[in-house]
């Protein structure tokens, strides 16, 4: 059951219908009614995995409580919960990887162990779910928080619906207040979460869901095109990527607005940055600060004493299980350490905390700005092949085709070429609304205009939804990580 689904769409009617009509006389019904919205949700995406998710908020919520409570064992509860959490992650999602890597290493070496993978099913959201689990129960051993004695507001920070499958990944310290009151529907939260959820259904399946035509086509067949073209196709992918996972943030950001809950914002216009740490403040905000505050920071307090080098460590450890959080696929390490490594200018000038913003309220960026947005975007979209592709061996393939001597021909139009046009054109609003809108929340936050004026550009994104929206029920991308 997607965001951008017919089934969704009846789901969340009933559901905002009950919540807000039948279950708002306390904040106790209230959270008992989005704890079982939260189980349908989940259990119509996969009802297999519903009780693993069950089971996993019921240790780590009395994990918070014990490790609160007693000074004795503290540690070994703290361990015990960081063991289920990264140990089921691990064996979920890279125990295949590990032991086919282990097997190709010793193959290499011409020692055949036939270490046996397993036929294993990855929980949806896992990578979500673990890692709120884990910074609740890290914050409650830290004094940061205090555990909850709610069982159903723990259950539901595990499993709010409208963030478990992709995100964005909110901390206890933000969320879990917000369901130990009762909500009072308020009209302008509302609204605002409704112009986001049309600009992140416009994101999805105009931008992304017919960028992913055209990507398809040309990744699956690199080695019949023109450098043009595959360089065409990179950049397309850049914006399907995009505007596939921000639009899934929009939507999730504005179904929780509609039900008096805020969650973290998870993109700020990422492709106007002017280098890579700016473009890492702004690209999937919630993973970064999660791995800022409970990886970045302690390892370069470790590593302080080696300066730039310590430095330069914890940039690189970071940012390699950044990209392994993605996939057990070598291609996603080596995306997470190139990113790593793209820092390493910007540490040794000391500029890495610098924050580079273009000037509020102008029209046009200057030559600088352009320029530093230029290469920001060009070094993000050469990695995001990496993040497209099968094999490492694939994307350098598809690297060296881009820039052979056809780089400068004109590109090949893709079949249906009316369809490349229109996507085209379609991209253009795209990066004029987000460009004009960079300072506000999302690309539809435009108050500040007349009523008729927005209610014009409104039924113009929603015209574009219908003439050029895909319905083919793409699956969001970051739902498999």
């Amino acid at each position: 059951m997607i965001f951008n689904s017919f089934a969704f769409l009846l789901f969340f009617i009933v559901f905002f219908f009950l919540y807000w009509f039948f279950f708002n006389k306390s904040e106790k019904y209230q959270n008992l009614i989005l704890l079982l919205g939260s189980y349908v949700f989940y259990a119509w995406a996969d009802w297999r995995f519903l009780s693993f998710l069950i089971s996993v908020s019921v240790i780590n919520f009395y994990l918070g409580i014990y490790i609160e409570q007693n000074t004795k064992y503290k540690r070994l509860a703290l361990y015990i919960g960081l063991l289920q959490g990264i140990g089921g992650l691990a064996f979920f999602k890279y125990y295949n990887f590990f032991i086919t890597s282990f097997n190709n290493v010793f193959h290499s070496l011409n020692i055949n162990l036939n270490l046996q993978t397993l036929n294993i099913i990855i929980p949806l959201g896992i990578s979500f779910f673990t890692f709120r689990t884990i910074s609740y129960i890290l914050d409650v051993d830290k004094g940061k928080i205090n555990a909850t004695k709610n069982w159903v507001v723990f259950f539901n920070y595990v499993s709010f619906f409208p963030s478990l499958l992709s995100g964005p990944i909110d901390k206890a310290k933000l969320f879990i207040p917000q369901l130990e009151k009762k909500r009072v529907f308020d009209y302008h939260q509302a609204t605002n979460g409704m112009r986001q959820i049309l600009w992140g259904i416009f994101k999805k399946v105009v931008i992304a869901d017919n960028c992913s035509i055209f990507v398809n086509e040309i990744f699956d067949n690199y080695t019949h095109y023109s450098g043009s073209t595959l360089l065409l196709g990179a950049i397309f992918f850049a914006f399907q990527l995009y505007a596939d996972f921000s639009g899934y943030s929009d939507m999730a950001i504005g179904f929780s607005r509609l039900i008096g809950l805020n969650i973290t914002k998870n993109f700020d216009f990422p492709f106007f940055s002017q280098n890579i740490a700016d473009f890492w403040r702004k690209w999937h905000i919630s993973l970064t600060s999660w791995l800022t505050e409970y990886l970045f920071i302690p390892l370069s307090i470790a590593f302080r004493d080696y300066n730039n080098l310590g430095l330069i460590c914890a940039i690189l450890i970071n940012f390699i299980i950044i990209g392994l959080w993605h996939g057990p696929n070598w291609t996603y390490v080596l995306f997470g350490f190139l990113h790593g490594c793209f820092f390493i200018p910007l540490i040794l000038k000391g500029a890495l905390n610098k924050k580079q913003k273009i000037v509020k309220g102008k029209l046009i960026p200057s030559i600088r700005e352009f320029i530093n947005m230029l290469m920001t975007f060009t070094l993000v979209m050469l990695t995001f092949i990496l993040f497209r592709s099968e094999t490492i061996v694939d994307a350098l393939k598809y690297i060296s085709g881009m820039f052979s001597n056809s780089l400068l021909t004109i590109p090949q139009l893709i079949s249906p070429k009316l369809n490349m046009i229109y996507t085209l054109f379609c991209l253009f609003i795209f990066i004029t609304i987000e460009w004009l809108n960079r300072e506000k929340e999302h690309g539809l936050e435009i108050t500040h205009l007349k009523t008729k004026f927005r209610w014009i550009i409104y039924s113009a994104v929603a015209l574009l939804i219908i003439t050029f929206g895909s319905f083919s029920k793409n699956e969001f991308i970051y739902s498999q990580f």
